[in-house]
């Protein structure tokens, strides 16, 4: 493959933002790719593709190019080396490229691979914290499958069209789309392709949504009609769904702390022709109290360490501390004994998480099944979904009742 610079240099930018200034590889990427307006789809894919893959396999790169953080210019080119002489492709002869002494290499990744840490190249506490919650077979498997790029999934919008209708108009812009069995509104795309820039996107057919996600809003067995309450709803991926599946009938509060995540989900849900959702800030414990014992159905949708999605978001293995894991799982805990006190008795609540850890899922709906707040309520069902047995991203989700 020919390389060219300006395309390599691109990258190069992308990992120093993400690598030394703590920027979100997503919103790195996005940035990047408008640095040139004459880059084409071929050019825009080799940057984000192999930005992504460097930030995943970060640890093991640097390990094999000698470097660490924070990362010189020349320490990321050395990175960058790695990559390619891994891929099979014959450096150029740039100023920048040092002589790259092609045989270490490989056989530093040779010995490295057979170390899960630098093979998956996770931090030591994250892989340590895994195995011990997970089981060393299970963890092994799970962030293998966490390390292979996620899939282009999409949820049909069915208060616009059918998911037959839009595999078909998918078809006539030239994107094939297949069913995926056992989810009744996603197709996957066998390609990679921006489907954001089809006309069924614009008319609002479909959301990008991850199969596994899109289990959580039909778990909540929502009717047309009822009164339905998003808790932390962010930019309302599962606000959506629910208002399909309530058919635009009823109310949907969609709540969150943050209003520039309601106000991208009031654009989606002008697009989506959702009418029913009302989003709502949290401002102050008063917005939640005035729900108290008012909803027919809750969605508890946690935030958590993002462990189970990390296929998406990669970086997310970098960012994350050890202490966290703490702090969030008592934020979990105080959220589910605050907000499931909004459900009526005789409603329904979905606790759900993208994290693969116990203890920010099963661990914590026994938690509150045990305290006060929860005596009330019983455990109809819950699912784990793991990456290396689904093929989609890591989730939990319970359905909970109360009496």
């Amino acid at each position: 493959m020919k390389l060219h610079r300006n395309l390599v240099f691109a990258v190069i930018d992308a990992l120093n933002l993400i690598f030394n200034e703590g920027e979100y590889a997503d919103k790195v990427v996005q940035k990047v790719l408008k640095f040139d307006k004459r880059w084409g789809a071929r050019d825009r894919g080799f940057i984000a593709e192999t930005t992504y893959e460097m930030v995943r396999y970060k640890r093991l790169y640097a390990e094999i190019a000698e470097v660490k953080a924070p990362f010189s210019r020349p320490d990321l080119f050395r990175m960058w080396a790695v990559w390619a002489v891994l891929k099979g492709i014959s450096l150029p002869d740039w100023k920048q490229l040092e002589p790259t002494p092609e045989r270490r290499i490989k056989g530093k990744f040779d010995e490295l691979s057979k170390i899960r840490k630098y093979r998956e190249a996770v931090p030591n506490w994250i892989d340590e914290l895994c195995e011990k919650s997970l089981g060393e077979k299970l963890w092994t498997k799970e962030i293998a499958k966490l390390n292979e790029p996620a899939e282009v999934i999409l949820r049909t919008n069915t208060l616009k069209i059918t998911k037959e209708e839009l595999r078909k108009a998918l078809l006539d812009e030239g994107i094939v789309t297949n069913p995926i069995k056992g989810y009744p509104l996603a197709l996957r795309l066998p390609e990679r392709a921006n489907v954001f820039v089809t006309q069924s996107f614009k008319n609002g057919f479909f959301e990008v949504q991850d199969a596994s996600s899109q289990l959580v809003a039909e778990m909540l067995d929502v009717k047309p009609g009822q009164r339905v309450v998003d808790t932390c709803a962010g930019a309302g991926g599962k606000s959506l769904h629910l208002a399909a599946l309530m058919e635009n009938k009823g109310q949907l509060i969609a709540m969150d702390i943050y209003s520039s995540k309601l106000k991208e989900l009031k654009r989606r849900a002008r697009r989506n022709g959702a009418h029913n959702i009302e989003p709502r800030e949290i401002e102050s414990t008063k917005v939640i109290k005035k729900l108290y014992g008012s909803a027919d159905r809750v969605l508890i949708d946690a935030p958590c360490t993002g462990l189970g999605v990390i296929r998406r978001n990669p970086d997310t293995k970098w960012k994350l501390q050890p202490d966290f894991l703490e702090r969030i799982t008592k934020t979990q805990q105080e959220i589910l004994r605050s907000y499931s006190k909004i459900l009526k008795p005789g409603g329904k609540m979905v606790y759900a998480t993208c994290s693969i850890l116990p203890q920010e899922n099963l661990d914590q709906v026994k938690s509150f099944l045990s305290s006060d707040e929860g005596s009330d309520f019983s455990i109809i069902s819950d699912k784990k979904i793991y990456a290396s047995k689904s093929g989609f991203d890591g989730f939990y989700m319970a359905l909970l009742e109360k009496k």
